[in-house]
């Protein structure tokens, strides 16, 4: 059996979490389990041919582990477009917990997330499988439940898209919402007097909601940094303060008392390491923390807005609160019964019941408008191949057959590219590089083992952490990976992968471009490659460099032998492509395009491209800038298809899109394809 198993969700905070148990409870899992059988493949398939012709909405969900040969049912757009359906027409789970509904009915509340956001709470019958879907009752902008909790009383809270709410499962609705500040929660908890408090992304807000009273209330900022804050941990202490844990370029804690309105810093600049400060309720009231400091970490006992150190880790038991991040899988219900399995591929609930032994599964349905497309492009057996987030899937389009494959991935496919008759991936979390060959059969990747298809050849830790780019350079053995660091952290490096010797050279942004990470690349020669950086830090990590810089780097030096600031300001060289006669076509900052000559390192031509166009695409990996067999280049705007002319270099408008566009990119049979949200479209290339 092929098994692809939940293992956290948006930004990389693996594994779930799960609170207020007892020791001995049940082993649970939110698993999506692939059986991939004739019988249940050829039931999708059928299942899913009127769905993909339904156009951008009400898709239902396949249950789909390891398919193959699923028919596309591609739809004409109209003006030579054509959208050939959802790559993975799945949702994720954002946070699922085992209650019970007012007749007393066991009942599994499930978060569904897919590429629009947190779009809708589902409500499954534990006995039945009957399911009931209910929309998320404000505009959420695209966001999502990053924790909740499932509080004393059966309700279920969550913030996300600048909204706090309250669902009831008894009432079966949202019984409250509340809009606040900015953005969504990442830590939640409950006091003793069912006062609901929740922590939030990105500037630490501190959002209480009093069940009794319906009473709300915020701190919109409780703490200043110039990085965005992660707050993962939120406690309050039998006091009446509030604590709440911050990371990740410089841990921190936030003490809050609700009486006065009054709000502290606990750790001075100095004290600080990055990481995150871990705060915890307990049993009787007290608050404990652990916090990565300069000289290491430390415990202390946070108690009337102080922290008092500890000589360790205290011995004292967790309050029973039921809360976690995206992962959350509260599994036991009211009853006493199990939820062994929730799984939101195959669409089945398993619950077992401790006092009898019997187990029951059953299965059940829900809508999604499918998973986002990251990214795609152009494999060697002729199809267009790539990577979904959420879930985290592989897929396979192949044209001639009007036909999917869909797998599940090894983390999330950031950017891909071809070399010779393979094809690779470059990945987060960690900033992993796989090789598939796709002459052979698919086999689940299997980290640091010779077994798998696609391959996992190495990984990045911390320097590379999310990958924008992937270069395969023209002597048909080399490939270089470049991005963004881990959490915290500034300044990304460069891994350089020999496919004939299989090593690796992993390059840090101190040998490089202190505080700045790669964002684009392009190929000079057999040996040399032309990058474009981004000031941006890692996840949660601070801004320091003050502009953008190309550089040119020499594989066989292991170095750069030229850099310049060439845009004065400039923050992002979103894509690099090859142009003519030796050129460099680029984007800065999404709408300005230039030429670069990387011989006299100089700027040829540039023109801000921003009010007759708009932004070009963005994302993890661009792939803006698309060149045909032909050797001409198409740009894809967030708005449609560009060409520049390789003499005057002039963009001129090929075709408007009917849908957004919303990463690249490239060509395949006369045709260039890109994403759209969760479908991939195509548009035939002018004569």
């Amino acid at each position: 059996m092929n098994r692809y198993r939940w293992m956290g969700a948006l930004d990389g905070w693996a594994g779930h979490s799960v609170r207020g148990l007892p020791k001995h409870r049940e082993t649970a899992s939110a698993t999506a389990s692939c059986s991939g059988t004739r019988e249940r493949f050829a039931r999708t398939a059928k299942a899913s041919r009127l769905p993909l012709r339904c156009g951008w909405l009400g898709i239902l969900l396949l249950a789909c582990g390891l398919t193959a040969g699923l028919a596309a049912a591609s739809r004409d757009l109209g003006g030579g477009f054509v959208d050939h359906g959802v790559a993975t027409p799945l949702s994720q789970h954002r946070g699922m917990v085992a209650t019970s509904d007012g007749a007393g009915r066991d009942v599994m509340l499930v978060w569904l997330y897919d590429h629009r956001g947190g779009y809708a709470l589902l409500m499954i019958d534990a006995e039945t499988g009957k399911t009931e879907q209910f929309a998320t009752p404000y505009p959420w902008g695209g966001d999502g439940p990053f924790a909740s909790l499932l509080s004393s009383r059966g309700k279920y809270y969550t913030v996300f898209g600048n909204h706090f709410s309250e669902f009831d499962p008894v009432k079966r609705a949202f019984a409250f919402f509340q809009k606040n500040a900015p953005q969504m929660a990442m830590s939640l908890t409950e006091t003793d007097d069912g006062t609901i408090w929740a922590a939030t992304y990105p500037n630490t807000g501190l959002v209480s909601f009093n069940p009794a009273t319906r009473k709300f209330a915020e701190v919109r900022s409780a703490n200043t940094e110039n990085w965005f804050q992660y707050p993962r941990s939120i406690a309050t202490g039998a006091d009446g303060w509030v604590y709440a844990g911050i990371g990740s370029a410089a841990a921190q804690i936030v003490a809050h008392d609700p009486r006065t309105g009054g709000t502290q810093a606990l750790f001075a600049t100095g004290e600080r390491a990055p990481g995150y400060a871990t705060v915890r309720g307990h049993v009787g009231g007290k608050v404990f923390a652990e916090v990565p400091l300069a000289g290491g970490p430390k415990w202390f006992e946070l108690a009337g807005g102080k922290a008092l150190p500890l000589a360790g880790k205290p011995a004292a038991q967790l309050r029973p609160i039921i809360a976690g991040d995206q992962g959350l899988f509260h599994a036991r219900f009211p009853s006493g019964r199990v939820a062994q399995v929730c799984d939101t591929v195959e669409r089945t609930l398993t619950v077992r019941d401790p006092k009898t032994g019997e187990t029951k599964r059953v299965t059940f349905d829900y809508t999604s408008d499918g998973a986002h497309v990251i990214a795609l492009a152009a494999a060697p057996d002729g199809t267009i191949t790539g990577g979904t987030a959420f879930p985290m899937r592989m897929f396979r389009f192949d044209a001639a057959r009007d036909a999917w494959d869909n797998w599940p991935a090894h983390g999330q496919f950031n950017t891909v590219t071809r070399q010779g008759d393979r094809f690779f991936v470059g990945g987060y979390t960690h900033g992993f590089l796989l090789e598939w060959n796709p002459a052979q059969r698919w086999v689940h990747t299997a980290k640091n083992g010779k077994s798998g298809n696609p391959r996992f050849l190495t990984e990045c830790d911390a320097v590379i952490n999310r990958p924008h780019d992937l270069l395969p350079l023209p002597d048909g053995h080399t490939i270089v990976l470049a991005g963004t660091p881990g959490y915290g952290l500034t300044g990304g490096g460069l891994l350089i992968w020999d496919r004939a010797a299989q090593t690796r050279t992993l390059l840090t942004h101190e040998q490089l471009l202190p505080q700045q990470s790669t964002m684009s690349l392009v190929a000079l020669s057999e040996t040399k490659f032309l990058g474009g950086a981004t000031t941006g830090a890692g996840t949660g990590g601070e801004k320091k460099a003050k502009e953008a810089e190309l550089y040119v780097f020499d594989v066989t030096a292991k170095k750069i032998e030229w850099h310049a600031a060439v845009f004065p300001g400039a923050q992002v060289y979103v894509d690099l492509g090859p142009g003519p006669r030796g050129l460099v076509y680029g984007f800065v900052d999404r709408s300005r395009f230039f030429v670069f000559d990387p011989v006299e390192r100089a700027v040829v031509h540039s023109a801000e491209l921003k009010d007759s166009f708009g932004p070009v695409v963005t994302g993890q990996g661009p792939r803006a800038l698309v060149r045909d067999e032909r050797g001409r280049t198409f740009v894809l705007f967030t708005k449609g298809i560009a060409r520049i002319d390789d003499a005057s270099f002039a963009v001129s408008w090929v075709a408007k899109s009917p849908v957004p566009i919303s990463s690249g990119g490239d060509v395949l049979g006369g045709r260039i394809y890109f994403a759209g949200g969760s479908h991939v479209v195509s548009y035939p290339l002018p004569e």
